[in-house]
């Protein structure tokens, strides 16, 4: 079997040099070894170990695709890159004919994928790649659209914690105030606590000092209005492995999509984890809410710059 070509994007942000790193361990794919990535990135090459790639600054990349297409023939991209160029990104793939996989988060996410289906390539986009918080997601999705107002009456406290460099409020924080809303929970996305300070994730929160530059808490907790119930739900990862995996599950579960011939199709992590795309079967109840979750209800701001590199 051949392996599958990848393009890393976003190098030398965090999560895109775990993604190469991997890439470069398994055999079922073969990194490109281009990289586009931010504005504000000065260097010109990128190693890991002793493979270098080539880094792409936004003004040349259009020239410079072409040749890597030209060399490397057709391959899959991944982005993770920053929330600001989101948008920007998916008209650049999606005009270069490029299949990607995307986990950044932020950008207006029904213009993204108003980008996609109308576009001649197939990608996979989430907030999150991790498939067991995927998996949780389904789960509260089922639960909105087969008990609706279950929870009339709580309040609710949603609390988020990320590295330092993390611009933007979790995605995943946001996709979840529209579950609790559909469960009949009055909240908004402004009312998500957001933490971002090392010193007070270390000593407030207890999260582990090595894991400081990469995290990802997330805590929701409802209590009923006479404060007699207490609900409490709570998912928390330490480092990025976990979203690796993830993302390289979507390249494969990608690369089948193309060799079909899927076009004009943008595909979830629950399509991933159900291993068939929603081309293939009707969408339940708790999957129309998966989607409207991660593209009905955030809005926001892109940029003409390719990309920042997601730390």
């Amino acid at each position: 079997m051949n392996p599958i070509k990848v393009m890393v994007n976003g190098l030398p942000g965090n999560v895109s040099q775990i993604v190469a790193e991997q890439i470069l361990k398994d055999e079922r794919f073969k990194l490109v070894p281009h990289s586009l990535t931010g504005p504000e990135i000065r260097e010109s090459e990128y190693s890991l170990d002793a493979f270098t790639l080539k880094l792409i600054q936004p003004d040349k990349r259009m020239s410079r695709i072409e040749e890597v297409i030209k060399s490397q023939g057709r391959f899959l991209s991944v982005d993770y890159t920053h929330p600001s160029a989101v948008n920007s990104n998916a008209e650049f793939y999606c005009g270069c004919g490029l299949p990607f996989v995307m986990g950044t988060t932020g950008g207006d996410r029904k213009k993204l994928e108003e980008t996609v289906i109308s576009s001649s390539i197939a990608a996979v986009i989430a907030p999150n790649m991790a498939k067991q918080i995927v998996g949780f997601q389904a789960m509260m999705a089922y639960a909105a659209a087969t008990f609706p107002d279950l929870f009339k009456g709580y309040s609710l406290d949603i609390r988020e914690s990320h590295q330092k460099g993390k611009a933007d409020t979790s995605g995943t924080a946001k996709a979840m105030v529209g579950y609790f809303n559909e469960l009949g929970v009055s909240f908004s996305e402004d009312q998500i606590h957001k933490m971002r300070d090392p010193e007070a994730q270390k000593t407030q929160w207890g999260i582990p000092e090595q894991h400081l530059a990469g995290h990802g808490w997330h805590s929701y907790t409802l209590v009923s209005e006479d404060q007699t119930v207490r609900f409490e739900f709570t998912h928390n990862v330490n480092g990025r492995m976990v979203y690796t995996r993830g993302t390289l599950d979507a390249l494969l579960f990608l690369s089948a999509k193309v060799k079909a011939g899927v076009k004009g199709k943008m595909f979830t992590m629950i399509d991933v984890l159900k291993g068939v795309g929603n081309d293939e079967g009707r969408m339940t109840k708790a999957e129309v809410g998966m989607r409207k979750g991660e593209f009905g209800r955030r809005k926001g701001q892109s940029t003409s710059d390719f990309s920042r590199v997601k730390r």
